[in-house]
C-alpha cells in the first residue's frame, strides 16, 4: 500500500499519532498538502461519516476517527499556506438547546473545515439567543447550521430557525439543519434553506450555496 492508503487507514482506525507521522513523511517526500487532504484525509472521513449515517460502525470508533482526523487537520493546516481555512466562507454551528449530542456536529465541523470554511463552533445545548448573538458578532457569516439528535429538541430547532429568520441580516446567510430525527420536509416547514442527513453532504451543500451566491452577484 502507498502512503495515502496508509493515512486513510490510520484515520479510519483512529490512530492520531500514526496519522501525524505519516503526514510528516508525505510532506517530506514532496506531496502537495492539498492532494494529501483531498486524497487521504477527506476520503477517510467521508467513509466514517457514511458509516455513522448507516450505523455500520460503533460510536467509539467514529469518535476515534474524528480525533485522528482533527489531529491530521491541525498538522496539515500550516502547510496549506494559512489561507485555506476561511477562504470559502464562515460557518456558525451548534446543537439545538436541550440536546447534548455532539458527535454529528463535530463530524460536520471537520468536514466544513476540510473544504475551506472557517468554523465557529458554539457547542451543544445552544439556545436561540446564543445563535443570534453569534450571528451579530460575526456579520460576515455565510452559513448557520443547527443540529438535533433528539426529537425532544426539534421544537427548539424550530424556534432557533424562526428567530434567525426574523433578523434583518437574514438575507446575508443561509440556514441549514440536520440530525437523526430531522427530515427534509421538517426543514422546509420551519423555514431552513437546506437539509442534510450526513456530514460529508453538509459541506458540499454549503459549498454550492456559496458558489451560487457568487454566480448571482
Amino acid at each position: 500500500m502507498g502512503i495515502m492508503d496508509n493515512i486513510r487507514n490510520a484515520v479510519e482506525e483512529g490512530k492520531p499519532g500514526i496519522v501525524t507521522r505519516l503526514l510528516s513523511k508525505a510532506i517530506d517526500s514532496g506531496i502537495n498538502p492539498q492532494i494529501i487532504l483531498k486524497e487521504a484525509l477527506l476520503p477517510a472521513m467521508r467513509k466514517m461519516g457514511q458509516e455513522y449515517k448507516e450505523e455500520d460502525s460503533d460510536v467509539a470508533r467514529i469518535l476515534a476517527a474524528a480525533r485522528a482526523m482533527k489531529k491530521g487537520m491541525d498538522f496539515l493546516e500550516p502547510y496549506l499556506d494559512g489561507s485555506y481555512f476561511g477562504t470559502l466562507g464562515k460557518v456558525i454551528l451548534g446543537t439545538a438547546g436541550g440536546d447534548l449530542h455532539d458527535l454529528g456536529k463535530n463530524l460536520v465541523a471537520i468536514m466544513f473545515r476540510s473544504v475551506g470554511f472557517e468554523v465557529i463552533d458554539l457547542g451543544v445545548d445552544v439556545s436561540a439567543m446564543r445563535f443570534i448573538k453569534a450571528v451579530k458578532e460575526h456579520p460576515d457569516v455565510n452559513i448557520v447550521c443547527v443540529s438535533s439528535l433528539l426529537t425532544t429538541s426539534m421544537p427548539e430547532m424550530k424556534h432557533i430557525v424562526h428567530e434567525l429568520n426574523e433578523l434583518h441580516s437574514r438575507k446575508n446567510f443561509k440556514v441549514m439543519v440536520g440530525g437523526g430525527p430531522v427530515t427534509e420536509a421538517f426543514a422546509k416547514k420551519i423555514g431552513a434553506d437546506g437539509y442534510t442527513d450526513n456530514a460529508a453532504s453538509a459541506a458540499q451543500i454549503a459549498r454550492k450555496f456559496i458558489e451560487n451566491e457568487k454566480e448571482n452577484k
